[in-house]
């Protein structure tokens, strides 16, 4: 997989994000720097994870499409 990158839109919503989550959950108040420091550690670190999980989830998706799809067939070679 290669580095995941975030457009500066996402970027910032995400840093937002982090930076309400903090205060919040931690009451701990932190600047856009530290937010996005810690948005970029978790991308690197976490992101490949998540990616991962992500494709596996699509595959069992597609693959009981597959057994959709075959079942189906086999219901038309069987009706004739």
């Amino acid at each position: 997989m290669s580095k995941l990158t975030l457009d500066s839109a996402d970027k910032v919503k995400m840093t937002d994000q982090l930076k309400a989550y903090l205060e919040q959950e931690f009451d701990l108040s932190v600047g856009a720097f530290e937010a996005e420091f810690l948005l970029d550690f978790i991308t690197d670190n976490f992101a490949a994870t998540f990616y991962n999980k992500g494709l596996a989830d699509a595959q069992q998706v597609m693959q009981e499409k597959m057994e959709t799809f075959h079942d189906a067939i086999y219901e038309l070679e069987m009706s004739y």
